[in-house]
C-alpha cells in the first residue's frame, strides 16, 4: 500500500506549491480565475439544463443551444480544471484532510457517471430533443443541476474545514 502523506508532503514542498501558497498574489488570482471559470461553465450548464427542462429559451431548439454553448462549456471546464489543480497543488495535505473536498470529489465522480449514463440518449441525441423533450432529458437536466450545485457548495465549504 502506498503511503499518501509522504507524497503529499513532497508535492507541498515543491517550488510551485510554495509559490502559489505563500506568494501573496498567486493564490487569490488563481482562486479568482477559478471562480470566474465556474461562473462561465456553470452558466452554460445551467442554460442547457433549463432548456432541457423546457423552462426557458423555448424559441431556440435544444440542439442549437447545446451546439452553441459546447465550446464555451469546454473552455470553462478546462480553466476550472487547471486552476483547481493548481489550488490543490498548493495545499494537498489540507485538502486530503478536508471532508468537504472529498464530498466534492464524490460529486465530481457522480457527474462523470451522469455524463456516461445520459450521453447516448440525451447529450449525443439532442437533435431528437428538438421534436419533443423527453423525461430522460428532464431527468438528466435536473440531476445535473443538483449535482453541480452540490459540487459548488461543497467546494466553497472547503475554506471552512480545519
Amino acid at each position: 500500500m502506498v503511503a499518501i502523506f509522504p507524497i503529499l508532503e513532497k508535492i507541498e514542498s515543491t517550488e510551485l506549491s510554495t509559490a502559489i501558497r505563500e506568494g501573496g498574489l498567486p493564490y487569490p488570482i488563481i482562486g479568482g480565475i477559478h471562480l470566474l471559470a465556474i461562473a462561465l461553465f456553470g452558466g452554460m450548464v445551467l442554460i442547457t439544463n433549463l432548456r432541457l427542462l423546457g423552462w426557458g429559451i423555448e424559441r431556440w431548439r435544444v440542439s442549437d443551444v447545446m451546439q452553441q454553448l459546447r465550446a464555451w462549456k469546454w473552455a470553462g471546464f478546462a480553466v476550472v480544471t487547471v486552476t483547481g489543480l493548481l489550488l490543490a497543488w498548493a495545499e494537498p495535505i489540507r485538502l486530503y484532510r478536508s471532508p468537504s473536498f472529498w464530498i466534492k470529489m464524490v460529486l465530481f465522480a457522480l457527474l462523470g457517471a451522469h455524463a456516461v449514463v445520459f450521453r447516448r440518449d440525451v447529450y449525443r441525441n439532442h437533435v431528437a430533443l428538438d421534436k419533443r423533450l423527453t423525461p430522460k432529458g428532464r431527468l438528466a437536466a435536473a440531476s445535473s443541476m443538483i449535482l453541480w450545485a452540490g459540487l459548488v457548495v461543497s467546494g466553497r465549504w472547503i475554506a471552512f474545514d480545519d
